[in-house]
Parts: C-alpha cells; sequence; structure tokens
C-alpha cells in the first residue's frame, strides 16, 4: 500500500509539471503573438499564415540540429493549433528530423519522461556522435588509403603483389 502511494504521488506530481509546462507553453506563445500583434509592422494575416505553413514543411536539411531547433522553436509559434500536446510536439520536432538522428530520436520518443528539451538534447546528442563517428571512419579509411598508397611505391614494392621488389 504505501508503494502505491509513493508511485501515485511521483505519477501525480509528473503529471502537475507537464499540465504546467503545457499551460507555460501555450500562454507563452499566445502572449509573443499578442505583443506582435501590437508592434507596428507586426506581420499580417497572410504572413502568418505564410509561416504557418513553413513550419508545417520545416525538416532539418543540412541544418545542425540547434540550428533546426531555434528555427521549429521560432515558427511553432505560428503553429500552436497543430501542436496542442508537449507529445505533439516531440513527434513534429522528430518527423522532421536527418535520417541520421530520426531513427534514434524516434525511439527515444517512447519514454515517457522525453518533453521537447530532453529530446533536442537527445537529437543533439546522437547527431554529436553520429558525426564524430563518420568523421573518426574517413580519417581511418584515408589513413589506410594514403598509408597503402605510400607502400605502393615504396622501393618499388607493390601491396598487390604480395611485397615482391621485382618480377618473379
Amino acid at each position: 500500500m504505501h508503494k502505491t502511494l509513493q508511485f501515485m504521488r511521483a505519477t501525480d506530481t509528473e503529471g502537475v509539471e507537464l499540465a504546467a509546462y503545457r499551460l507555460k507553453w501555450v500562454a507563452y506563445s499566445l502572449f509573443e503573438l499578442w505583443e506582435e500583434s501590437l508592434e507596428e509592422g507586426s506581420p499580417s494575416a497572410e504572413a502568418k499564415a505564410a509561416r504557418a505553413a513553413e513550419f508545417e514543411n520545416l525538416k532539418q536539411g543540412s541544418k545542425s540540429v540547434w540550428e533546426y531547433h531555434m528555427e521549429f522553436a521560432h515558427l511553432s509559434k505560428y503553429a500552436i493549433l497543430t501542436l496542442p500536446t508537449m507529445e505533439a510536439r516531440v513527434r513534429w520536432f522528430v518527423q522532421g528530423l536527418n535520417p541520421l538522428v530520426i531513427n534514434k530520436a524516434a525511439t527515444a520518443t517512447l519514454n515517457s519522461n522525453m518533453n521537447y528539451g530532453k529530446m533536442v538534447e537527445f537529437s543533439q546528442a546522437t547527431e554529436n556522435r553520429k558525426l564524430k563517428n563518420r568523421m573518426e571512419r574517413e580519417g581511418t579509411s584515408k589513413a589506410r588509403s594514403v598509408g597503402n598508397f605510400g607502400e605502393s611505391f615504396i622501393g618499388g614494392r607493390s601491396a598487390c603483389r604480395g611485397g615482391s621488389s621485382g618480377p618473379s
């Protein structure tokens, strides 16, 4: 009974935190839109619709995860109705990621503790790790090819012929 009560308290606390975060994000987004509408030269309804469409078509492309996140965060305020929940926000973010990151990120979305901020951090770490591995592989293969090339011509020996220095 005691363990069940502790679990319920933890779950209730997490639920309250999640609800507060959602409300905070929606309130912040609505405030920004309201603030922009008061400013001179604020985007027209057509410009806002264009930004909403831009958000819907947003993909990481050649941008880093951080650059993609910044553009996602900027444009998402024009798509409040598209992102009613944290899960929707995370799912939409993941769908726009590059193949380099998307598989691991999609798996991570299954984690119930994965909010938007954690997903951005996770995606950045995954991207950094994959890029580092790719650079190491390319560096190793370049070193090997340079090494083999160098061996091919040193002293007239050919790596292809088992290292003999002349005709047999």
